[in-house]
């Protein structure tokens, strides 16, 4: 069976291809060039594509995208709750959703969920194998993961993150840490190394797990199962000693046909984000990276969707192809519908500034187009073009929630006679009627 990659190859435009030039303002062949080459990746399993899904793209050389986690936990949650984070997540701006679930019932809310969305779903494989094993990674075998990546594949899953980057030989580099381990799959694979005393049973079967990825075109994430859980552990050894493996890993990967892109760490002060976004694109070959934050201080519980949005505008600016959100809840709980969307929002607005620092066509055009707006008094046409259109307005209406205000010159932060903006227009009327009367 082909791949986007493969067809990419043989010089062939796919009509994913063509949909993603489309939407990226970008030529059919800077797409075919930029997957051929492994920079961007196309994630539609083939199952997927049959459904409902909408070709998309991540790569440096389109707009930076955003991707949100969903799913339920052992704890709670629900199919209706996650069906409805799924909704709030697409419809505030989610280029792809994640199902993180680990508690019950989770391939019949994969399923459901799989087959409502238009975005291209991931998966962590390990959690569903985990649960299906009550619990016990030290009882898992090579096939039962080979099994559940086949299984998941079938499903129509786009894409997995898969933490085949761990080795026996990088954990006593993680014992100093002040938080240790902080990628579950990450930690469960340490584990199960250390329950077996084996090497990391993925990385031993990775070309397995590329056959069984070929055959639906799904996309690896490969999974940074060492990346630092706080500001402390950042740009450690062994953060970059499994980023090499990683690199090793993407050329095995693209020579196998499968699609690849490799996610990036969590928590990183700000001095160290370019340096560590430029490190991943040389040391894995250019392969999108997928960053997950990075939040730039510790210190904010409850608000960490703000100190990781701060981060990942930079990391995207730097040259992240996607940023993984964070909610409210972070450290805290499962997120509920507001949190996914406090989180979307929130890192919405970071890739759109990165677009705008990197000159992405179209982002310097709705922001032109806002601010016109915003000058005119506008109103609604502002609600129209902002990222979060029911909140723009609500905020409006708190104050001046009259019909007649949609027209006014003035907000009820300034009132009439305080509006900068309206004192302009005075400004350049008194202006125009200068001129008027020197040309009499």
């Amino acid at each position: 069976m082909t791949t986007q990659l493969l067809a990419a190859r043989r010089g062939e435009v796919t009509p994913e291809m063509r949909f993603v030039a489309e939407k990226e303002r970008l030529s059919e062949e800077i797409i075919r060039e930029e997957v051929a080459a492994g920079r961007m990746v196309i994630p539609a399993n083939r199952v997927h594509l049959a459904g409902r899904l909408e070709p998309m793209c991540i790569g440096i050389a389109a707009n930076c995208k955003i991707n949100a986690n969903i799913g339920n936990s052992a704890v709670t949650s629900n199919l209706d709750e996650e069906l409805d984070k799924l909704h709030t997540a697409v419809h505030c701006g989610a280029d792809t959703v994640m199902d993180l679930s680990t508690g019950k019932d989770i391939d019949r809310i994969r399923q459901q969920i799989i087959a409502a969305s238009p975005v291209p779903i991931g998966t962590v494989p390990i959690y569903q194998m985990l649960e299906q094993l009550g619990g016990n990674i030290e009882d898992m075998r090579p096939q039962h993961f080979l099994d559940m990546v086949e299984h998941q594949a079938k499903q129509g899953v786009d894409y997995m993150t898969i933490h085949c980057g761990v080795l026996m030989e990088h954990l006593h580099m993680t014992v100093s840490r002040v938080t240790g381990i902080v990628s579950r799959g990450g930690s469960l694979i340490a584990k199960w190394m250390m329950a077996h005393r084996k090497q990391n049973p993925l990385f031993e079967h990775f070309d397995d797990l590329c056959d069984i990825m070929r055959q639906y075109d799904v996309t690896w994430s490969l999974g940074d199962g060492l990346r630092p859980g706080s500001i402390a552990d950042a740009s450690d050894e062994a953060q970059f000693a499994e980023l090499e493996v990683l690199g090793g890993l993407v050329k095995r990967s693209l020579d196998k046909g499968t699609q690849c892109m490799v996610e990036g760490p969590g928590h990183i002060p700000m001095h160290q984000i370019e340096m560590n976004i430029k490190k991943q694109i040389e040391v894995c070959h250019g392969a999108p990276f997928y960053v997950l934050g990075p939040l730039v201080t510790d210190i904010a519980p409850g608000y960490d969707h703000i100190t990781s949005a701060i981060g990942a505008a930079l990391a995207g600016w730097s040259g992240a192809a996607m940023l993984c959100y964070v909610t409210p809840k972070e450290h805290l709980g499962l997120p509920n519908r507001e949190d996914v969307k406090q989180g979307v929002i929130a890192y919405k607005i970071s890739a759109h500034a990165a677009d705008l620092a990197r000159q992405r066509p179209g982002a310097q055009e709705r922001d032109d187009a806002l601010s016109r707006a915003r000058f005119a008094f506008d109103w609604k046409e502002q609600f129209r073009l902002s990222l979060d259109p029911e909140t723009a307005q609500a905020y409006h209406d708190e104050t001046l929630p009259q019909e007649s205000f949609k027209s006014a010159h003035f907000c009820s932060m300034c009132g009439p006679k305080y509006c900068s903006m309206r004192i302009t227009e005075d400004i350049r009327k008194m202006a125009a009627a200068d001129e008027l009367v020197e040309l009499k």
